[in-house]
């Protein structure tokens, strides 16, 4: 393991250690979708046995939890702010606060400073070199000596490219090697517009849960990604550095906030076709007639077999509750006729559908991510359609069900 995360907690009631475990594992289910499902993650080893310490008195409980995590930082951090968002243990109201973040490599990374201090002050004699000098070469050696060479074509590449789930596609070598320096170590890059995708990032792609090209926001970008669109390769998102910027040049922030607004390819292509348009509508404006008693979903799917068109109506009622939704955690359970049934927190959804015989639900909109478990439930009861805040890796999809993002309908 790499970090502990440190919470303390007060609940206004008597609970024990398993219904605080209960609690944490209950209320972060689904807020982030599968790959972030605490349980998930213990089962492939990237986070540790929970453990906690808890002291009750006057008829309250409080103590401390700690999360062994060896997810890299940024993920280490939203594991944290999850747990922080639980607010209910049992019956009893509660509040998770964050005390650190432990660097368990820290001692680690002490004692090898320590010994480069040491290996200076021998070298002397040979050079005098400034130690501010010296550790920024270190830093910097390490991480380039982190990136690997990938396939025959010898790529530069994260040292995760090939085990982890998700694959991010660049560029070039510095595009890489500016990831890693923030802890993204699943990238690869296809060194440049060459006309050509390398066939050993076709076939990585075919192995991964989720496949992200990551552009520079520039004209360049513009032509890597037809290339991939044009070539057989999987791709599920597209993320921009932002306008006239380079990947290999962002920093941390900025690669967190382009990745955290990656769009799937069929709504990258919706947004630049409505961009287009409005440029030939400033040239030559027209006439349009507007509906509004429905709104026209068209979701476009790149594939061999060409395109498809589907047509769904949705009250412009309902569709002003849809606006309200994002950032709020929250979901509305519709009946065939979009009359509202139940408003529901994120978190409670599966566990109401798997308990609930209620045959009236036909609609589901929530601020949340469409899970391959929801899917499933969704279709086994039933359900004609769940729009979310984002669409999952899903791998099967049922064909009684729909699958929209709330991007399809307010866009």
């Amino acid at each position: 393991m790499k970090y502990n995360i440190v919470l303390k907690f007060e609940v206004e009631g008597i609970v024990d250690k398993p219904d605080v475990i209960g609690a944490v594992f209950g209320q972060t289910e689904n807020l982030f979708g599968e790959d972030f499902d605490l349980r998930e993650l213990q089962d492939k080893g990237r986070l540790g046995r929970i453990s906690v310490e808890i002291n009750t008195t006057k008829g309250r409980s409080e103590g401390t939890i700690i999360i062994p995590s060896n997810l890299d930082r940024i993920e280490t951090a939203l594991i944290a702010a999850m747990v922080e968002n639980v607010d209910k243990v049992g019956p009893y109201n509660a509040k998770f606060q964050l005390v650190e973040i432990q660097d368990i490599r820290e001692e680690k990374i002490k004692r090898i400073i320590d010994r480069a201090k040491e290996i200076l002050s021998n070298w002397s004699k040979v050079r005098t070199l400034d130690i501010r000098e010296v550790i920024y070469e270190i830093s910097s050696a390490v991480k380039t000596g982190e990136i690997i060479e990938y396939g025959p074509e010898k790529l530069p590449a994260g040292p995760d490219v090939e085990k982890d789930p998700e694959l991010i596609i660049v560029e070039g070598r510095a595009d890489v090697i500016n990831l890693l320096k923030y802890g993204y170590r699943n990238t690869i890059a296809i060194e440049g517009a060459t006309g050509k995708i390398p066939q050993s990032v076709i076939d990585l792609a075919k192995q991964k849960k989720t496949v992200i090209a990551f552009l520079d926001g520039d004209h360049g970008g513009d032509l890597i990604l037809k290339q991939l669109m044009m070539s057989n390769i999987k791709l599920d998102y597209v993320a921009r550095a932002p306008a006239g910027k380079e990947v290999e040049e962002l920093t941390g922030k900025e690669i967190a906030k382009a990745l955290s607004n990656m769009m799937t390819v069929s709504q990258y292509l919706k947004k630049q076709q409505e961009a287009q348009q409005a440029i030939r509508d400033a040239i030559a404006p027209e006439t349009k007639q507007v509906s509004v008693t429905n709104v026209s979903i068209k979701e476009e799917q790149i594939q061999k077999s060409g395109q498809q068109q589907i047509t769904i109506n949705i009250p412009p009622n309902v569709v002003e509750e849809i606006k309200k939704l994002p950032g709020t955690l929250e979901g509305i359970l519709y009946d065939e006729n979009w009359n509202i049934i139940e408003k529901i927190q994120v978190r409670d959804i599966v566990q109401k559908l798997e308990n609930t015989n209620d045959n009236r639900v036909k609609y589901i909109v929530f601020d949340g991510v469409i899970t391959q478990r929801l899917v499933d439930l969704a279709s086994s009861k039933n359900i004609s359609m769940l729009i979310g805040a984002r669409i999952g890796g899903i791998s099967k999809r049922p064909k009684n069900l729909e699958l929209l993002s709330i991007s399809d309908v307010i866009s």
